[in-house]
């Protein structure tokens, strides 16, 4: 019961906090004990779970997979590049694989033949090298003797390198890489038949391909699709004819220096440099001019020197102004466009980026201009590079120039004053 204190009010309503609860009971804002769990909460975490354990095995695919999907992506380009020559020789009534093989076989005939022809040349070389090394040897030692004042002869020079620590590791090393390499080349043979075998079934299968994409897309998105295609096969065109102007142009260029040198194999090994250096993206400036440099040291070694600065020189030459100029003409984009699409390409998918990277942005290039509104520019002489005249007020020249005419005015009155006589 509860208690009256002098003011007539009771001690339940002096309290501030209210009644005081039970023993036993749950307090204020607390859960009770008999509450059952939200029916959507086990569902909700069921479902976070999945989401993160599909985003992880999809990522782990997709890792595993790169290798795949990059070598369809270079299959896919290939196919695009020899589909002019299929396509003109099916409309000539041939069965499509059978053009197909044909241009592969044309092109496995030429590659194979080029490789024995620069496999037989270099193997010579070689072997030249190996039987005038001693020679090489007597030079050297002799310039470093009448040069430095020393007493060297050949035979202390081998027997030091031939019990020297550093060639015994190497020829370890060398033995213990050997088997690196055959695997790398087991890996590339196996990339190399697994590109062929896609780019063949997409060059056969053109028509088929096309079919099955557009049967799954409205009358609208069928259009776009095929006329992308047909863009996508102008551009690859175009970026090859490029290439090959630019091999030519190289090969030419090279030639001309190696036989004004008097180096042997001078029309080949101008045919390998504007090949290896134009259709292998990053390495194959310096494969391209490695074999001309070895071929010219068993001449001259001074020849050598030669050749690797005229490389570096014409790369210079290429890269800076030769191929911005080919390339904005042959696929109808920037050269600055096309230089950072290449570094771009590089920098995502390595050396195949750098090969694909200028086909595939304008192809998207010419794709997207057709859904950018574009208007007529106005007669504004700055669109010129002109600078309107009443604007920004008068230039650096007519300033100094008003200068100089105010100075000489301030200072004839005084000197027509000192002339004049009092």
């Amino acid at each position: 019961m509860a208690t009256t204190d002098e003011d007539g009010r009771t001690a339940q309503d002096a309290s501030p906090a209210g009644p005081t609860p039970r023993a036993g009971s749950p307090a204020p804002g607390a859960a009770a004990p008999g509450a059952r769990m939200p029916r959507w909460l086990p569902r909700a975490m069921v479902l976070a779970l999945a989401f993160v354990a599909a985003f992880q095995l999809g990522s782990w695919a997709f890792h595993q997979l790169t290798g795949l999907l990059i070598n369809i992506l270079i299959a896919f380009f290939l196919a695009l590049a020899i589909e002019p020559a299929v396509s003109w020789m099916a409309s000539r009534g041939m069965r499509r694989g059978f053009a197909t093989f044909l241009v592969f076989l044309g092109l496995a005939i030429a590659t194979a033949g080029f490789i024995t022809l620069l496999g037989s040349m270099l193997a010579g070389q070689i072997i030249k090298i190996v039987e005038d090394f001693p020679d090489y040897l007597d030079s050297v030692i002799n310039w470093v003797n009448h040069s430095f004042h020393t007493e060297l002869k050949r035979v202390d020079v081998q027997e030091g390198l031939l019990h020297s620590d550093w060639l015994r590791k190497y020829a370890q090393n060398s033995a213990a890489g050997a088997l690196d390499v055959s695997g790398q080349v087991l890996g590339g043979l196996f990339q190399l038949l697994t590109i062929t075998l896609f780019a063949f079934y997409f060059a056969a299968d053109g028509p088929r391909l096309r079919r099955t994409l557009c049967s799954v897309l409205p009358p609208a998105r069928q259009a776009e699709v095929l006329r992308a295609w047909e863009i996508a096969v102008d551009k690859t065109g175009g970026y090859l004819y490029s290439r090959g102007v630019m091999a030519l142009i190289s090969g030419i260029a090279h030639y001309i220096l190696l036989e004004a040198l008097g180096v042997p194999y001078a029309p080949v090994l101008g045919v390998w440099v504007g090949l290896v250096s134009q259709f292998i993206p990053t390495i194959g400036t310096y494969l391209a001019g490695a074999l001309p440099m070895l071929i010219a040291f068993t001449v001259n070694p001074l020849y050598a020197v030669w050749v690797l600065v005229f490389v570096v020189i014409y790369q210079q030459f290429e890269n800076y102004m030769l191929q911005p100029k080919l390339t904005s003409k042959s696929v109808d984009i920037h050269p600055a466009v096309a230089f950072g699409s290449v570094i771009a390409g590089t920098a995502l998918l390595g050396a195949v980026g750098a090969l694909i990277a200028i086909p595939a942005v304008a192809t998207l290039q010419a794709f997207l201009s057709a859904y950018v509104k574009r208007y007529d520019v106005t007669d504004d002489p700055r669109v010129q590079g002109h600078r309107r005249r009443g604007t920004g007020g008068p230039g650096l020249f007519t300033r100094a120039r008003r200068l100089v005419q105010r100075l000489i005015w301030q200072q004839r009155p005084a000197e027509s004053s000192a002339d004049t006589p009092s």
